[in-house]
């Protein structure tokens, strides 16, 4: 299995409505393609000075099954939201 892990620092006075256009993209992804095998994401609660916004856990069956959920045109719609929200993103991808 592939643990695939995203933060996401949102750049200062990001437009709520397309904070909800990230949620509702994010949501659709693992009807839409096979290979997201567990999907998780949220809202940082903490807020301390070292804690990003947002963070993404996902896993996959294999690193094949990761590239092609990077690589699938709905994803990339759902990352070109992401690019405009963020200043900074930082991922990890591990087996477990």
């Amino acid at each position: 299995m592939i643990r695939h892990v995203v933060l996401m620092k949102f750049k200062e006075g990001v437009n709520e409505t397309r904070f909800v256009d990230l949620e509702n993209g994010l949501k659709a992804l693992p009807s839409i393609i096979p290979e997201i095998k567990s999907y998780e994401f949220g809202l940082d609660v903490v807020r301390s000075e070292r804690s990003y916004d947002f963070g993404l856990v996902s896993g996959f069956e294999n690193l094949e099954a990761l590239k092609q959920y990077q690589e699938h045109p709905d994803h990339l719609e759902v990352l070109k939201i992401i690019k405009e929200l963020c200043e900074n993103i930082i991922a990890v991808d591990f087996t477990c």
